[in-house]
Formats: C-alpha cells, sequence, structure tokens
C-alpha cells in the first residue's frame, strides 16, 4: 500500500464534521445459521468495538455474541474524528475500529493497526472483486482495494470490509425533476437556494464541490478524492461564495437530522446517504436518490484490528462473521451492500433481487417501497459501474482542513 505520511498534528486534529450514522431498522438477524466460526476458545475474550452506528448495532453484537461464543461485547456508536482521537491518543478501551477505508493511514502510520491475515478470515473466499481487483479507471490507491491491504501479495488486511456503498443526491421529486437532481451542480444551483444540504465531513463537501465545478467548468481534477491545492484553494472560494449567498439549509452531520430536514421541506436537495431517503420515504414523504451524471462517491467500512488488543481472536472472529451473510440482510435492507456474495445465501430472494439485482419489488408495501417500485439507481452492478471516485485521504490534508475551518467561519 503507498502510504500518505502523516503527522501527529494531522491525525489528531479533528475536522468540524460529524458523520453520525443512524441505524435504520433492518430485518432480523438469523441467529439459528450456525457459521463456520469457530466457537470454541473465545469464552476468555470480549469484543470492544467503536465506529458508526451503521455497523455498531446492538442486535449484531448479541447475535455476534451467541453464534461465536466470545464471553462479552460492548459497541460504542461514535464519529470518525472522536473514535480517531480517542484510539490516536492511546485509549486501552476499544479492541476494534470499525473504520471507514479513507483513515485507515491514521491507524497505519501510527502504528495502532495489526493486519488480519486473510488466512484467518474463513468467509474471505467469496468476497467480491472489488476488494481485491483493481479498477484500471484510478490509481490502486485510489480504490479501496489500494487502501485496505498490507501487502501487495494481498495475505493481510488493514481492514476488513464489512459494509459499503455508492453516495448520492437525495431530492424531493416534487420539487426538484430528476434531470435537474442528477447532477452534483444541483447542490449549488441557485434555484435551489435556502434549500440545498451539505455534509458537514470536508472529506466530502471537497470532493463533491470539485465534482460539480468539473461539471461548471471551473475545474479540471481527475480525483476529487485526493484534489491538489490549488483545486482545494479554488473550491474553498466557491463554497465559501455560496454559503456567503445563502444556498445552504443546513450543513448536517447526523442521519436524524438529515431525515428530518428532508421529510419536513426544508431541503429539497442534498448529498444524502441513500438509507436516510429510505427512512423519509417510511415516512410516506416525497424523496428518491439521484443518478448522478459525474458518478457517485464511493466508501467502504470495516473492522480494523487495534494494535496490542487482549482480544484478537474475538476481532478476528467479529470481522469474518461479518461476512458470513446474516449481517449484511440487517444493512442491505437500510440501502448498503455486504462485500460477500454469501449475502445472496441467506437473504429472502425476492428481497435481494430489489437490492442487488435492481429487480421490482414483488412484496406488499413495506416502508415506503410498493409493488413494481425498483431500487433507485439500479443493481449494484450499475451502480458500480457508475463511480466518480472511492474517498480516500488526501494528501493535503493538513491545507484541505485549514480551508474548511475557513469555511465554518465565513
Amino acid at each position: 500500500m503507498d502510504k500518505t505520511k502523516l503527522d501527529r498534528r494531522s491525525l489528531l486534529r479533528g475536522s468540524a464534521a460529524t458523520v453520525g450514522f443512524a441505524a435504520l431498522g433492518g430485518a432480523p438477524i438469523l441467529g439459528s445459521m450456525r457459521h463456520a466460526m469457530a466457537a470454541t476458545g473465545l469464552g476468555n475474550e470480549h469484543l470492544r468495538t467503536i465506529g458508526l452506528s451503521v455497523t455498531v448495532q446492538d442486535r449484531i453484537l448479541q447475535d455476534f455474541k451467541k453464534e461465536s461464543g466470545v464471553g462479552g461485547v460492548s459497541g460504542t456508536a461514535a464519529t470518525y474524528p472522536d473514535a480517531q482521537t480517542k484510539i490516536l491518543s492511546g485509549s486501552k478501551d476499544f479492541d476494534c475500529w470499525e473504520i471507514i477505508g479513507e483513515r485507515l493511514p491514521a491507524l497505519i502510520e501510527t502504528n495502532k493497526d495489526a493486519p488480519i491475515p486473510t488466512s484467518e478470515i474463513k468467509n474471505w473466499a467469496n468476497i467480491r472483486s472489488t476488494f481485491t481487483t483493481p479498477s484500471p479507471k484510478w490509481p490502486v490507491k485510489a480504490q479501496i482495494v489500494g487502501q485496505i491491504w498490507e501487502d501487495d501479495a494481498h495475505t493481510k488486511l488493514y481492514m476488513v470490509p464489512a459494509v459499503y456503498n455508492y453516495d448520492s443526491i437525495g431530492y424531493n421529486p416534487d420539487k426538484v425533476t430528476a434531470e435537474e437532481a442528477n447532477t452534483w451542480t444541483c447542490l449549488f444551483d441557485d434555484k435551489f437556494r435556502g434549500k440545498s444540504g451539505l455534509n458537514t465531513d470536508p472529506l466530502i463537501a471537497f470532493g463533491q464541490a470539485i465534482l460539480a465545478m468539473n461539471t461548471l467548468g471551473m475545474l479540471e481534477v481527475k480525483n476529487p478524492g485526493n484534489p491538489p491545492k490549488e483545486a482545494i484553494t479554488e473550491a474553498a472560494k466557491f463554497l465559501i461564495a455560496k454559503k456567503k449567498n445563502g444556498q445552504f439549509r443546513a450543513l448536517w452531520g447526523d442521519f436524524g437530522e438529515l431525515v428530518n430536514l428532508l421529510a419536513s421541506g426544508e431541503m429539497v436537495v442534498c448529498d444524502a446517504w441513500q438509507p436516510a431517503v429510505m427512512a423519509v420515504k417510511a415516512q410516506g414523504k416525497p424523496c428518491k436518490y439521484a443518478v448522478p451524471k459525474e458518478g457517485y462517491r464511493a466508501w467502504a467500512i470495516g473492522p480494523a484490528m487495534i494494535a496490542g488488543t487482549p482480544n484478537k481472536d474475538a476481532v478476528i472472529a467479529y470481522a469474518d462473521y461479518w461476512l458470513s451473510g446474516p449481517p449484511g440482510i440487517t444493512v442491505s435492507e437500510q440501502g448498503y451492500y455486504s462485500p460477500t456474495t454469501n449475502i445472496e445465501k441467506v437473504m429472502a430472494p425476492d428481497r435481494y433481487a430489489f437490492w442487488y439485482l435492481g429487480q421490482p419489488w414483488k412484496e406488499a408495501p413495506w416502508r415506503g417501497i410498493n409493488p413494481g417500485d425498483l431500487r433507485d439507481g439500479g443493481s449494484l452492478e450499475e451502480r458500480a459501474a457508475h463511480v466518480a471516485y472511492w474517498h480516500q485521504w488526501p494528501d493535503q490534508y493538513d491545507y484541505l482542513i485549514q480551508k474548511w475551518d475557513e469555511f465554518l467561519s465565513a
């Protein structure tokens, strides 16, 4: 892995983001399934994990405890900056950080990550090729397969992927047409002044601004996930001008806040997580997920073992459990994807067809989904082929955060 060199000040410095997810209720975990993980020898170990609530869910932890035989489990939901500060400051309270791939350098460069051998992940054989085979579309470092591996031979993982997705734009179809919404420029369109929303994570906001500026002919940046210093400067000017002109109803960072702003109509267009769009629809309110012509933002989250943990085997078993199939049901029915094809073996066929294959919903109305509905964006294959960039730790992280602080203060 081509690691970005980072200093401790950069790593410990939290952004202004509060990148919290909230779990939308999903299907129950199939507790009766006995997967291949060994249930013996873990009774004296405990799993103490920290991460976003998209993966740190009590139902998943309790089912893991039952399936694995681990002595105890505890989960702490925290934003990325908060979790990063706790772990890099030397906290011994956690064995595992359910980290997003782009923040792995924070662990790697401070020797806080203990790589996990794939030979100890029994379910690794069914991982999707997204995590093993680089796409020629981007440099290897700029995609998830270039972030999670310790070695070129792909024998040890810095992070075992558990959940991934392709993020887009949520919009109110009664107020915004599909043509208007299907481009990142809509977040900054004067037509939606005061009704637009922007995520408070600078690594997200800058990438989206640069995508829009590329389309508007203001920039030509090949990889918005790792912009050069000059592009960051111009994007900051663009964002500050939009903020001063009243473009944004909110700089949102919380799942519930996002859902409420969309459901109330206070925001009619915003960068959004697909589960939030599903939550708005479940309330009977109009909401759709755009298919931006520039492409989606791609990311993956998974367990990373904290160096020095006394519960190594529990962490490995937990990472393996995520790839066993059942945990993927819960997150898939929220609008995310499981990185293992094992999900097809355990998910109800009609639901798998809807969430993964782009086929019509065949069941009774459920959480705002009606018979004949299609998943916004189509199948996994279609969405995966339409990615603008993968999240990554930018080379100019310090400068980007400096310019973000100027945006917040403007």
